[in-house]
């Protein structure tokens, strides 16, 4: 595992160019890439039979998941989504359509959208059989690169002490399914990634 100072360097580097390519991305660019994101996501096997799925609201020019919740919502599946607490970890509330989204500013971040029903607690997450993760980017080894903010570290870390076999799915755009991410102990490997032009699995 790359634990040392060149590896978090790497990581920094990787970070910096794929957040750098998403910032060029047009308004066109992001809602034709989650319409076919969507498409794609919804076609994995481990999102047609989950009863309860923990998602997330995309921001700015993050592959997009609006078009995903909905239709995930519209089939009947349970949609979990995050609800940012002050220390970085994450409480979650059930999605009830975009009318159930509020803004919420949180101090030094950007605005995120949140579900407003009731919070049902950081433990909601062992609830759900699958998990989408954002991300930056997913090696063949399926390691992926987060922001580096920690909250999804403890997601899957709190998964991973519980045992719970929640398929593990990450959402990008096709150009970052790269060949190496810089790995560190904790990190827990994804079982698939989803981008606009496919799925892959991951041993």
């Amino acid at each position: 595992m790359e634990q040392s100072g060149p590896g978090k360097v790497n990581k920094r580097t990787l970070r910096g160019g794929i957040l750098t390519a998403r910032r060029r991305l047009t308004v066109g660019d992001t809602q034709k890439a989650a319409a076919a994101l969507a498409e794609r996501a919804l076609e994995l096997p481990e999102l047609s039979t989950a009863r309860t799925v923990a998602a997330y609201v995309s921001v700015g020019t993050e592959p997009g998941t609006r078009a995903l919740l909905d239709a995930l919502h519209a089939r009947g599946t349970r949609v979990l989504l995050p609800v940012l607490l002050p220390d970085n970890d994450l409480d979650w509330a059930a999605y009830d359509g975009a009318d159930s989204l509020v803004q919420v500013q949180h101090p030094g971040r950007m605005t995120l959208l949140e579900p407003a029903g009731e919070r049902l607690g950081p433990d909601a997450v062992l609830e759900a059989d699958a998990v989408l993760l954002p991300g930056l980017a997913v090696d063949e080894r399926g390691t992926r690169l987060g922001r580096g903010g920690g909250s999804y570290d403890r997601v899957l870390g709190r998964l991973e002490r519980a045992a719970v076999p929640s398929a593990l799915v990450v959402l990008l755009y096709d150009s970052e399914v790269v060949a190496h991410v810089p790995a560190e102990a904790h990190d827990r490997p994804v079982h698939a990634v989803a981008t606009p032009s496919g799925t892959r699995r991951f041993v």
